[in-house]
């Protein structure tokens, strides 16, 4: 017998989902799953496939397959709204952002941004840090202060073009 497991659709962010991201939530909370064991079981990182989830990231049509098979989903379903034809419009949510940890990571760039900025051009000159080539990873590390949060954003170096 399995369990009913909802998602309220009419509260933020699920609210300007698709229903199929909606459903994967369910499944996933359904099943007692943790975005780390849903990545592993398609062969991807778990903030990849927590940007999938909220409708930031591209499933290819084996990773659709892999969630199905996971999700107990069928993977027509995933396929019929997150296949060939749809494509994601990353950037979700208010700016700026309202949620307290979004604000946070938000005000860390705005109070750091520059000095950031200004250490990238010294150490690899004029460009940007790509977030197309990134890689996003979350960690937990032990304090005696309590546990920290450590986000490691590593992106390919881009430099700006002269002509």
């Amino acid at each position: 017998m399995s369990e009913t497991v909802s998602v309220s659709s009419s509260s933020k962010p699920y609210s300007d989902l698709p229903p199929i991201n909606v459903a994967l939530f369910e499944a996933k909370a359904r099943k007692g799953l943790t975005f780390d064991e849903v990545a592993k079981a398609i062969g991807r990182d778990e903030v990849w496939i927590a940007a999938a989830f909220y409708g930031q990231a591209k499933l290819a049509p084996e990773e659709i397959e892999a969630l199905g098979r996971v999700l107990d989903i069928p993977a027509a379903n995933i396929q019929g709204y997150l296949g060939a034809h749809w494509w994601p419009n990353r950037g979700l949510g208010p700016m700026p952002p309202t949620d307290p940890l979004l604000y946070r990571l938000y005000e860390g760039v705005l109070v750091y941004g520059h000095a950031i900025k200004a250490i990238i051009h010294e150490k690899f000159g004029d460009g940007i840090m790509s977030m197309i080539d990134c890689k996003v990873h979350v960690t937990k590390k032990p304090d005696p202060k309590g546990d920290r949060v450590v986000l490691t954003f590593d992106g390919k170096f881009l430099p700006y073009s002269k002509w």
